[in-house]
């Protein structure tokens, strides 16, 4: 355990944004799940909207800090690959 008092408010900080972290990546993770329900129901309206909340997520959690953009980037484009296929099936 840290003894100067800094470094005891920066593991309770680091604590903090690790656990808003978890958040974020765990609600990416069910938002894929309600995409992929989605496809496999084949209702095109459900894709849009699942797919749109996914895309809006991960902005929002590449904001935070939570993901790399370049994470981000590929997670949205895997979303759009499996939205687009679904659409054209």
């Amino acid at each position: 355990m840290a003894n100067i008092a800094s470094q005891k408010k920066r593991i309770l900080r680091s604590e903090r944004e690790r656990l808003e972290n978890r958040r974020y990546t765990s609600a990416l993770k069910t938002q894929f799940r309600h995409l992929e329900d989605a496809v496999k129901a084949g209702e095109a309206d459900a894709i849009a909207t699942a797919h749109s909340k996914y895309v809006s997520l991960v902005g929002k959690s590449v904001k935070s800090g939570a993901l790399h953009r370049n994470t981000g980037s590929r997670k949205v484009a895997r979303a759009t690959r499996l939205a687009k296929r679904a659409s054209a099936s």
